[in-house]
């Protein structure tokens, strides 16, 4: 099979747009191990190898436990995530799987409960661009762990 397309070389300028927005984001007051959370979920739902290894690596790196990066994909069942957390996932997953209700009154007063309306405003943007990424690393396949050394994520010593 022939090479896929590379966005940051055929619309670099819309490609680093995308990538502004995700430094942003990274700068927001929303949790940096909620948002990796976040991250990692959606990239679970969307099946994008690519951006599932980058962003349990980066998870890694910022201190958070390798069990609870198992339990990501049952975190409705897992003991290891707390209310706030699970709020946040429900929400990934909402929005990342928009059904026929999309995010409903019971969700979104759980979201209140525990987040402000600029936090929750960042997590909506948060899953947005990263649901952003799934769409363009599947597309491209770019192969899992291509650009750990441009990244640091060699670092996460996860192989």
């Amino acid at each position: 099979m022939s090479s896929r397309v590379n966005h940051f070389k055929t619309i670099p300028a819309l490609a680093k747009t995308l990538g502004d927005a995700s430094m942003a984001l990274g700068k927001a007051s929303l949790d940096k191990k909620l948002k990796h959370l976040v991250d990692i979920r959606a990239s679970q739902l969307n099946h994008c190898a690519f951006c599932l290894d980058m962003h349990v690596k980066e998870a890694k790196l910022h201190g958070e436990r390798e069990l609870r990066l198992y339990h990501v994909a049952i975190w409705r069942e897992s003991p290891l995530f707390n209310a706030k957390e699970k709020a946040a996932l429900a929400l990934t997953e909402a929005l990342t799987r928009i059904g026929d209700q999309g995010v409903n009154d019971a969700l979104y007063s759980e979201l209140r409960e525990h987040f402000s309306e600029v936090e929750i405003s960042e997590l909506a943007f948060s899953i947005a661009v990263i649901n952003a990424w799934n769409r363009l690393q599947i597309l491209s396949q770019m192969t899992p762990g291509a650009l750990d050394s441009a990244y640091g994520l060699d670092r996460a010593d996860l192989r």
